[in-house]
């Protein structure tokens, strides 16, 4: 029987840490009610399995105490002695993990929010300071008291749940989407062009050694007479966030798109942007057990850049950037990144681009360039005839329309760094040949080489006063080994690289208006407001970036002071 009483206290354990994870859960998204049945939802999925694990974990923990210890235990059905233990460990924990995730995902936080959030995590470390010392002075003086400690406990329990959820409110206003706005006419006066190329996953740390070997002609030129800035970038480090922050010239907190997807509890119509970091928590969503469901154009809740230029009356291209499915109107043309998973698809493929006397173009361009699925061929080759319909797109399109900002995303890099990047480290895979190794590195530099032809393009289709804009939104960094072996365990593919710890992106800007050199190190939000700067519009006072007037030369910047309004508006 005792053993029975055992569990049952492991149970109760197990139900508070689950109660822990989803008081972290509401900090993360302030927006969900606290009193509705999302609540309730997300306490019973994280119940079922964190709760389980814990208990079983605390069950285990006790198994282990009685075969090494003198004295048997024979606790009640809710022992205040072992409760305390296990709570002061659980509140310690839940504590640990909000003081990481207020400080990684303070960008995805309003002000507000993260300050709240800041309180919990405070109150739940005094919460669990308090059960700690419970346990120690029932351990220490047995049962003397033991009303008084139990009443302590139970305080000190419902504190640490208590008091974050108080901080935290009832539940804050969602951002309101951002409304239609009738595009002004279109500007006809000859401009200079801004061109853009987006790089997923791409690292001027990779790059400057291959340029100093005398390879990749065309980065080359960019450093060597070009302006070069390290960005950083944001958490959660995904595509649509990154790129999200960088259309906007905002932070997640502000325009919305807080990650690549929504996620809802079984049975729930309500859902959550962010997942807790730090405990494995995306598990959920590879065992099923939480819904996911990718972010759409309608997400945003601030105005990206195309959309600010239309209703100034300046023409854009749009190709492959994240969260332009359906397909906006803008003056110009937008292809989405979905696109080439719509092809063939008559229901959705005209939601694909817009406007729509632009399909047969595109459609065209897709089937002059067909892509396999990634399982028939490797990833790389998957990836690069991806990026290379894009470009196609774009090269088509471009020539047809001539738009004053033309930008279109290459993803290969990303994918490419996923599966190959430890080869460029010789000390990281001791057990693979030195000439695989060889072989394999060839991969990586094969696509960078791809890219660096299409920076070459951009170059020779630029007038004098245009400007080009390479950017990378994130870098990449070798896997830990500990994401490695849950990979494996989960039969992921073999991954070596991940941006998850968020390292730097970078910008490279070349043409006649730029200022040659190694500039101050910026952010993925000065991009936005930098190329309104070049464009001569004003920039948002409500953006968090700035515009990096620094990377232009005196002769320019004299002659165009920063002019800001208050808002684009949503």
């Amino acid at each position: 029987m005792r053993f029975l009483r055992m569990l049952t206290n492991s149970l109760l354990a197990g139900a508070l840490g689950a109660a822990y994870l989803t008081v972290l859960v509401l900090q993360l998204n302030p927006e969900i009610p606290l009193l509705s049945s999302t609540t309730w939802r997300w306490f019973m999925t994280l119940g079922l399995l964190y709760g389980v694990h814990l208990a079983v974990t605390f069950y285990v923990v006790m198994m282990v105490r009685e075969f090494f210890a003198l004295e048997t235990l024979s606790p009640g059905w809710a022992s205040v002695r072992v409760l305390a233990w296990m709570a002061a460990a659980a509140a310690a924990c839940a504590a640990v993990l909000m003081w990481l995730n207020v400080r990684g995902f303070a960008p995805a936080l309003s002000d507000v929010a993260s300050r709240r959030m800041t309180a919990g995590a405070i109150a739940t470390t005094i919460s669990a300071v308090v059960l700690l010392g419970i346990a120690i002075a029932h351990f220490s003086f047995g049962r003397r008291g033991s009303r008084v400690v139990a009443s302590l406990f139970v305080l000190a329990a419902c504190a640490s749940l208590g008091l974050p959820l108080a901080a935290r409110g009832l539940g804050s206003a969602a951002l309101p989407p951002i409304h239609d706005e009738r595009p002004a006419a279109v500007d006809r006066e000859p401009g200079p062009r801004v061109l853009m190329l987006l790089l997923d996953g791409g690292s001027l740390e990779y790059v400057v050694p291959r340029v100093a070997e005398g390879r990749l002609p065309a980065f080359a030129r960019l450093l060597e007479k070009g302006a070069r800035m390290d960005l950083a970038t944001i958490r959660p480090t995904q595509p649509n966030p990154v790129w999200a922050a960088v259309a906007t010239g905002m932070y997640p907190a502000k325009n919305g798109i807080r990650s690549a997807a929504s996620y809802r509890a079984k049975g729930d119509d309500r859902a959550v942007d962010l997942l807790p970091d730090h405990c494995l928590s995306h598990v959920l969503v590879r065992l099923g057990v939480v819904d996911d469901e990718p972010h759409s154009s309608s997400a945003w809740r601030a105005r990206p850049l195309w959309s600010i230029l239309s209703t100034s009356g300046i023409t854009s291209g749009i190709v492959r950037w994240p969260l332009t499915y359906p397909a906006p109107a803008v003056h110009g043309f937008v292809v989405s990144d979905r696109f080439h998973q719509l092809v063939g698809s008559i229901a959705d493929f005209d939601r694909a681009a817009y406007p729509a006397d632009i399909l047969p173009i595109v459609e065209a361009a897709a089937l002059a360039a067909p892509i396999e699925s990634p399982g028939d061929l490797p990833p790389e080759i998957s990836a690069m005839a991806r990026d290379r319909l894009y470009s196609g797109v774009m090269r088509e399109l471009g020539e047809r329309t001539m738009p004053r900002l033309a930008a279109v995303r290459y993803e290969g890099l990303d994918t490419v760094g996923h599966y190959y990047l430890k080869y460029t480290e010789p000390r990281a895979v001791r057990e693979v040949p030195e000439t695989e190794r060889r072989r394999l590195l060839q991969v990586l530099d094969q696509y960078y080489t791809f890219i660096d032809g299409e920076i070459g393009a951009a170059l020779g289709a630029m007038s004098p006063s245009d400007l080009l804009v390479v950017v990378s939104g994130f870098g990449m960094q070798p896997i830990t080994p500990l994401k490695q072996a849950i990979g494996r365990l989960f039969r992921d593919p073999d991954f070596s690289g991940t941006h998850e710890r968020a390292p730097d992106g970078f910008l490279l800007a070349y043409g006649a208006a730029v200022e040659p050199g190694r500039q101050q190190r910026g952010s993925i939000v000065d991009v936005t407001p930098t190329l309104l700067y070049f464009l001569g519009l004003p920039i948002g006072r409500d953006m968090d970036g700035f515009a990096r007037a620094d990377l232009f030369t005196r002769a320019f910047t004299a002659e165009r002071p920063i002019a800001f309004i208050p808002s684009y508006g949503r």
